[in-house]
């Protein structure tokens, strides 16, 4: 198949979607498909990914007054230019959209005046979105926002959801497509290792958490619980991701002994790290999925979720050991308290979390999504029957 991969941000580490989108296309070639993606230009195409992918690429679309924060969240829109989209659309047997922006909108609506397959997916939050101007939680901007993406998301038959969860909430919404319900899968490099600690971490109990430094993400929460920890003077927090909370949470993390780190790392500097960690929190009050917990605990890392319950990721948590409170700091020292107080328990936990992982593998991912295409280019040659 020729598969259109429509995505108003491809070329970032800093954004869950991109990557997702990356590892589907590479993973979908491997498979003997032709990958192409409709996406913006951010200068840095040929730099860092080559030139070995096939893209149409349009210009940036600025939002002003918005623009710097939305960098900081590792994304920028795509602007609409007809002749592209077009010649993008044309060469595609099947089109696939990630996100309900302006580019996808009007992609899509080309497809379909065409009579092309054309699927789409759902990954972002409207919780995560609002979240960035503090209104994540107000519950009817949350329904307006599901009631005004259902009237694009039902001009298809076919949408992906990465979770259950996601399933759930699309649902009680109204949605009326067929939703596939497929995990964003981890690579097969994330699997059960364990390494000496570095010079710099001999004595510390290494606590991680992945995930760009934005407010729903919580990383406050964590920084917040360690002086409740009796553990609180050997704890070094590492934080992996970039965002526009870094300067609040660098404030706040002055007050601990060992003062939090924050890093951006590529995916086998990643790895090492994870393998000398002790435990992995995911403190986030909003998530899809969160590929970056299924790829900590596939390490051997037991988990420590906040039980949120606009969040996909307590799904992953085996029982409640691996639960917390959501914003609640002291909670989340009792849970960290615990599995430090119990390494026996923890090791056991750790290589059931490893073989629990095994499901969300991204070859297993990519042949439901890989149906899923199939299933819609099905229905869309019945229909024109």
């Amino acid at each position: 198949m020729n598969i259109l991969f429509v995505i108003d941000t491809y070329h970032t580490n800093n954004n869950g979607t991109s990557i997702s989108a990356q590892r589907f296309a590479a993973e979908l070639r491997n498979r003997g498909h032709n990958v192409s993606i409709l996406c913006s230009d951010d200068q840095k195409t040929t730099e860092q990914h080559g030139e070995n992918e096939h893209k149409f690429f349009v210009k940036e679309f600025v939002v002003h007054g918005f623009d710097s924060l939305i960098k900081k969240h590792g994304f920028q829109f795509a602007s609409i230019e007809k002749d592209v989209i077009r010649q993008a659309v044309e060469w595609a047997d099947i089109v696939h959209c990630f996100m309900p922006f302006a580019l996808e909108i009007y992609t899509s609506r080309y497809a379909h005046s065409l009579g092309k397959p054309c699927t789409s997916a759902f990954h972002i939050q409207p919780e995560n979105i609002w979240s960035s101007v503090s209104l994540g939680k107000v519950k009817w901007i949350q329904d307006a926002s599901y009631y005004n993406l259902k009237k694009w998301y039902n001009t298809f038959r076919h949408v992906h959801v990465p979770s259950q969860f996601m399933c759930r909430t699309l649902e009680e919404h109204g949605f009326t497509s067929k939703i596939h319900v497929i995990s964003n899968g981890i690579q097969s490099d994330f699997k059960y290792t364990k390494l000496p600690k570095e010079p710099q971490y001999e004595g510390k109990i290494l606590i991680m958490m992945v995930g760009r430094l934005a407010n729903e993400k919580r990383q406050d929460v964590i920084i917040n619980a360690v002086p409740y920890s009796k553990y609180a003077d050997k704890i070094q927090l590492i934080f992996a991701g970039k965002g526009p909370e870094y300067n609040k949470y660098l404030e706040l993390g002055k007050k601990l002994k060992n003062q939090p780190q924050f890093v951006y790392l590529q995916k086998d500097e990643l790895i090492h790290l994870l393998a000398q960690c002790d435990l992995y929190v995911h403190a986030s009050d909003m998530e899809s999925e969160a590929i970056s917990c299924i790829e900590a605990f596939a390490m051997g890392l037991v988990p420590v979720i906040a039980n949120s319950d606009v969040s996909a990721t307590p799904q992953f948590a085996l029982d409640g050991r691996s639960l917390f409170i959501p914003g609640n700091p002291k909670d989340l020292a009792r849970a960290i308290d615990y599995w430090l107080d119990n390494p026996a328990e923890k090791a056991y936990m750790e290589k059931i979390y490893a073989k629990t992982a095994k499901r969300y593998s991204l070859e297993n991912s990519v042949r439901m999504f890989e149906e899923m295409l199939q299933e819609e280019i099905n229905d869309n040659q019945q229909a024109k029957k």
